[in-house]
């Protein structure tokens, strides 16, 4: 049994920690992993884990983050350890900030399912309004600025260079996404609800209004504050965290997924939402708006079917929300989300309400509302 440090003023041992047998990893790093040696191994479930599930291990002076599926109600295609990898690596290949990848283990005798491991990123990670209040709106301003930058630089990578050229098809990406998310839907969904419903319709009525030559690149799919890792001196971004969901797709569909992460002063439904809640509602965050014409200023990309990505990105959100309330519901659920059931539930009744409050015409100004 490895003793761990208290963390969060609670001492725990290795072998408690569900989804991780540190036993088990501790072979695979001696058998597997270059530079891996032979000091004790102590580990330690990272806080969030509403989607893969992440746990810092230390092994001497070197710490290393694994990475694994949920435990319980996986969507199809969803938290693919291997995608993530391969994600992480292309990065690498054209110096983008994320964490390096180090190793992919599609054994799953060894932890129960696969898993990846990644070098830990040090920084500063803003993920609660507390956290946020304590940046001065000079601050606030820089961190804007260089998520705004970042997601821009993403958006223009050589998918050749980085190796990646295979890892989707972005022609009609849209269009499969809005099939994708409703079956989803269809699958995780515990009640009915009218919104999700509605929006649906919508959404298959309009995407095919998309132009079929719209630019294309490397989509992150979950790009938002407390996904990346800051600098804490300059405030620009160390590291872009959480590659499960990428793709090759359209851009302006991760733009949206920002916008609606994005929250300000004004926002009803959103503060429904529990995820980065108020963050960004401080003095010196900017607002949506100048979100989008940076973007559109740095990425010169039409935005002309922008309402259609922000309510894809709320009906997705919202079905992601529904299966985190599912598998919390049923006991399957690691981390902070595991006391969120309720929750979870009505950020996915808000993000419903609100998607449609975007196709009815609200546009941008409708995530406010």
């Amino acid at each position: 049994m490895f003793p761990l440090s208290p963390r969060n003023g609670a001492s725990v041992t290795a072998t408690a920690l569900p989804g991780l047998d540190p036993h088990r990893v501790n072979e695979y790093l001696r058998d597997s992993v270059i530079g891996a040696g032979d000091e004790p191994l102590a580990a330690v479930l990272l806080a969030g884990g509403r989607s893969n599930v992440s746990y810092l291990l230390e092994q001497g002076d070197r710490r290393l983050v694994l990475r694994r599926p949920p435990l319980g109600n996986i969507l199809p295609s969803a938290h693919d350890m291997g995608r993530e990898f391969r994600l992480l690596s292309g990065m690498a290949r054209v110096g983008f900030p994320a964490p390096a990848a180090v190793a992919l283990c599609e054994d799953t005798a060894v932890i129960g399912a696969p898993f990846m491991l990644m070098e830990f990123v040090d920084g500063q990670v803003i993920a609660t309004a507390d956290e946020a209040s304590l940046l001065t709106p000079a601050q606030a301003d820089a961190v804007s600025s260089s998520l705004v930058s970042t997601l821009a630089r993403l958006h223009q990578v050589d998918v050749r260079a980085a190796g990646l050229e295979g890892l989707g098809r972005p022609e009609g990406y849209l269009g499969r996404q809005v099939v994708r998310w409703s079956d989803q839907w269809q699958r995780t969904k515990t009640r009915e609800l009218a919104d999700m419903d509605a929006l649906s319709t919508w959404l298959g009525e309009r995407v095919g209004d998309v132009r079929p030559d719209a630019p294309w690149s490397i989509v992150h799919g979950d790009y938002r504050i407390d996904n990346v890792i800051l600098d804490p001196v300059d405030h620009s971004v160390r590291a872009v965290l959480d590659w499960e969901m990428s793709t090759l797709g359209d851009p302006v569909s991760d733009l949206a997924i920002s916008l609606v992460y994005w929250s300000e002063a004004a926002d009803l439904l959103r503060r429904d939402i529990p995820v980065s809640t108020g963050v960004t509602a401080g003095a010196g965050f900017w607002t949506r708006q100048r979100i989008v014409d940076e973007y559109s200023a740095l990425t010169g990309f039409d935005l002309g079917h922008l309402d259609i990505c922000l309510a894809l990105a709320c009906f997705k959100l919202a079905v992601i929300m529904e299966s985190i309330h599912k598998r919390t519901r049923d006991g399957q659920q690691l981390g902070t989300a595991a006391t969120d059931d309720g929750t979870m539930a009505e950020a996915a009744t808000a993000l419903a309400r609100l998607g449609r409050t975007v196709a009815e015409g609200g546009g941008v100004a409708a995530l406010s509302r």
